[in-house]
């Protein structure tokens, strides 16, 4: 198994193009390869500023929309209810254990962002998505140092595929 994308769009302000995705894919295995993981699935949502305001609001308490968020799957954090699943067979494996996360992108804000930085839509959706992923596999940007620390690993990963500024 490789690192696999599933996507879906639930907005219709934006036609999401098939190039995007290809481009995202290519993301995905240049992100994976930098942080050595090879397998896993990422499940991805286009969505809009309402949808990501509810989903902000509702999962985070910040009552106004973003632009990315990720629900990592393999967080081991104490507010994490565990998953039960039922298996008839004992040989079975964890059905979750390949899932990494969601990542869940308001096109919305994108566009608005890309205008702002003076790039390209699809350049500020792929440093969207590779942010998320790396908040999926545990990195995060609380401070200083792990802030530069991400914005250096995102920044390599867009220049690997070409979507510099």
């Amino acid at each position: 198994m490789t690192l696999q994308l599933d996507w879906n769009n639930e907005q219709d302000k934006h036609e999401i193009q098939d190039a995007w995705i290809v481009k995202l894919t290519e993301l995905l295995q240049l992100a994976g390869e930098a942080e050595g993981l090879t397998t896993g699935e990422v499940a991805l949502t286009f969505t809009d500023d309402e949808g990501i305001h509810a989903l902000n609001r509702d999962y985070r308490g910040i009552d106004r929309p973003t632009d990315v968020l990720s629900f990592a799957m393999q967080e081991d954090g104490a507010d994490e209810l565990d998953i039960i699943f039922e298996v008839e067979d004992e040989s079975e494996s964890d059905p979750l254990s390949g899932m990494l996360g969601d990542i869940i992108i308001s096109v919305e804000r994108a566009q608005l962002q890309s205008e702002e930085y003076g790039h390209s839509l699809e350049r500020e959706i792929g440093f969207l998505f590779v942010h998320g992923f790396l908040h999926l596999i545990g990195y995060d940007h609380q401070d200083e140092t792990s802030e530069a620390e991400m914005t250096a690993k995102q920044e390599a990963v867009l220049s690997q595929a070409g979507l510099t500024r």
